[in-house]
């Protein structure tokens, strides 16, 4: 008579994959390939990928119409229609032409008329960058496009070829034998014997792995022979990545999985408080890990769920997500038309109980905001706008549970932030930083309405010469709040390879082509305290108006010389290979309240900003000094 095997255990589910994950550790690696982006569609970024291009990669026209001088039309008005003659005012263009100096603004086709003889009315002056696209509105090269650990989607397949990317390191697809058993077991088809039974739980299987980001390999049934199943485990253990094996898992005379497991390797557990799924075997034989996968079907989803998903997903990379509908407030008030239905791209963070959704950038040619964005707010036809901190349904396209773990950032733009983007998901699986870049002011005032956990700034104090404190004082009088040191950073003016135009200070803009920062933006507001101090009108510089989002958008007009010079951090200018004449030194750090010190995102920001490795990023950007990086500092209250 057969052996019966009576050495169930009734581990909780949480201790035996803690068991199982332990008996893993020291056979433990990420495998990695290089992939073509064309077909990278669900593969998994093994690390940090950088745009190697600008997009769009010129200045360009953003409707079909005209480009003309800014200046020479000066006057227009629906009294006073202006005559423009093509060729000395203006030239023909269509959308997604270049526009070039002289030319600084596009009139759309709908609000020319035509004059005849080459000539055409205007009846309203063109502002300066007027309907013009300009050299890396969406795309920066240089700046970080996807961080490792990412699942590639249609939409990142798209911006990567934008940014000039055709291949990419991903993590290597995991190949799983699935080995059904079982005398009784027939194939769909197959003739059907009196004791026979139609093997279907190791198809059900294949699509788990393959869902999971696995290769599924399947074996033919094996009988229930010692032999036979003692030597499809070892084939399947030395040639492919991870074995599940169905049937055979319990107390049974013919269920020999777990005699052949203990010879072939080491058995972690077998049997788990689980109903149904109890005979569940966890093993490990030539460094791989084995389930043994019970033969009822219900029994085997729910191991396959609690034991192989987990492993499967610590190889891809992969999580499991939901995309549920949620209610969300808006953290800025959304102007939009009656003419349209409007998707509008969010981020989605929770603060506090509420959840908050983050508008970005809107323009049909913003492809890096559907890559940013967790999902869309949508705006109905009949509905002239939203107001902030208004409750809106958001279809995610991310799972609920990436967004609680999120670190809602709204603030000053730095390429650390990347940085800290990237290593956060790897060193704190389940926890990332979603950030927005709306000046330091900006986010302040974010910050204050319950809208962000930390405020990125580096707001100078024109009084006392000192960063962020006075700001936050002032800003949130009577209320605790915190300030976490990041890093000291030089500011400067970006100029061309050669600095043709002899920069060397502040003092020279005025003879510049010159672009400047958003409204609120710390880099703006030293510029303003610079000039104060030199004299200089802001209205003596030619281009004070025009504005970038980020100090790579700044580094990008430079380089691409729609401007000659632009205010900015060394890093941008080393990732533009710009030359850069120094300004001086500043404080970027993070404000937040006192008690969002205890949430476990802000916790593990801290650590990262403490990391050998952030550390190590520092020194490779250039520019930065962090003595007190990470440092918690209390103001006010």
């Amino acid at each position: 008579m057969a052996e019966r095997n009576l050495y169930l255990t009734n581990l909780p589910v949480e201790e035996a994959l803690g068991l199982f994950t332990k008996a893993l550790e020291p056979y433990r690696k990420t495998d990695t390939e290089t992939v073509e982006v064309i077909h990278s569609l669900g593969r998994v970024t093994a690390e940090a990928v950088y745009a190697l291009k600008n997009s769009p990669l010129y200045d360009s026209a953003a409707m079909d119409g005209v480009a003309v001088v800014s200046a020479r039309t000066k006057g227009a008005g629906e009294s006073a229609p202006l005559t423009l003659r093509q060729g000395e005012d203006f030239i023909p263009v269509d959308t997604g032409d270049p526009v070039r100096p002289p030319y600084d603004a596009v009139i759309m086709a709908e609000d020319i008329q035509d004059a005849g003889e080459g000539a055409i009315l205007i009846r309203a002056a063109a502002a300066p960058w007027q309907d013009i696209r300009p050299v890396g509105e969406d795309i920066v090269q240089g700046e970080m496009i996807l961080p490792g650990g990412h699942k590639i989607r249609p939409m990142d397949v798209g911006v990567l070829l934008s940014g000039g990317i055709t291949a990419i390191e991903a993590r290597r697809r995991p190949e799983v034998a699935i080995i059904p058993t079982g005398t009784e077991m027939i194939e769909p088809g197959d003739e059907i014997r009196e004791d026979s039974i139609i093997e279907s739980n190791s198809r059900m299987l294949e699509g788990l792995v393959a869902q999971g980001g696995g290769v599924p390999v399947r074996f033919a049934p094996v009988p229930d022979e010692y032999d036979l199943i003692k030597g499809r485990l070892m084939e399947a253990a030395q040639r492919y990545d991870m074995v599940l094996i169905c049937a055979g898992t319990s107390a049974g005379r013919e269920d020999y999985t777990v005699h052949a497991l203990r010879e072939l390797g080491e058995v972690a557990v077998h049997g788990v408080a689980v109903k149904p799924g109890k005979p569940v075997i966890l093993a490990v034989v030539s460094g791989k890990p084995v389930v043994g996968v019970p033969g009822y079907p219900v029994s085997a989803f729910l191991a396959y769920d609690n034991f192989a998903a987990p492993v499967l997903e610590a190889m891809t990379g992969l999580r499991k997500t939901s995309a549920p509908v949620v209610k969300a407030a808006l953290t800025r008030r959304l102007v939009s038309s009656l003419k349209h239905r409007e998707y509008v791209r969010v981020k989605v963070g929770r603060i506090g109980e509420r959840l908050v959704a983050s508008p970005l950038a809107r323009g049909a040619g913003a492809a890096m905001s559907l890559v940013r964005a967790d999902g869309f707010c949508i705006i109905g036809q009949d509905v002239e706008g939203l107001e902030a901190g208004s409750e809106v349904d958001v279809a995610l396209y991310r799972g609920l549970d990436e967004l609680e773990g999120a670190l809602v950032s709204i603030g000053s733009h730095d390429l650390i932030l990347d940085v800290v983007a990237d290593l956060t998901p790897r060193r704190f699986p389940g926890i990332n930083v979603s950030s927005t870049h709306v000046g330091s002011m900006g986010g302040l005032l974010a910050l204050k309405s319950g809208e962000a956990h930390i405020a990125p700034t580096h707001l100078l104090d024109g009084e006392t010469g000192e960063y962020n404190i006075p700001a936050i004082k002032e800003l949130f009088a009577g209320r605790q709040m915190a300030l976490i040191k990041g890093v000291g950073r030089i500011q400067g003016i970006m100029v061309a390879k050669g600095n043709p135009l002899g920069v060397s200070g502040i003092g020279d803009l005025p003879r510049c082509r010159y672009v400047n920062r958003q409204r609120g933006a710390g880099t703006r507001l030293l510029l303003d305290y610079r000039l104060k101090a030199e004299g200089i009108e802001s209205s003596a510089i030619a281009g004070y108006e025009r504005e970038a989002a980020t100090h790579m958008a700044v580094a990008a007009a430079v380089a691409s010389g729609s401007a000659d010079a632009g205010l900015g951090v060394l890093s941008a200018a080393k990732a533009m290979e710009l030359d850069f004449v120094p300004v001086g030194n500043e404080e970027y750090d993070f404000a937040l309240p006192a008690e969002y010190l205890e949430l476990e995102q802000v916790k593990a920001f801290i650590q990262i900003l403490k990391s050998g490795e952030f550390r190590d990023k520092l020194e490779e950007l250039g520019g930065y000094s962090a003595e007190r990086c990470g440092e918690v500092i209390l103001v006010g209250g």
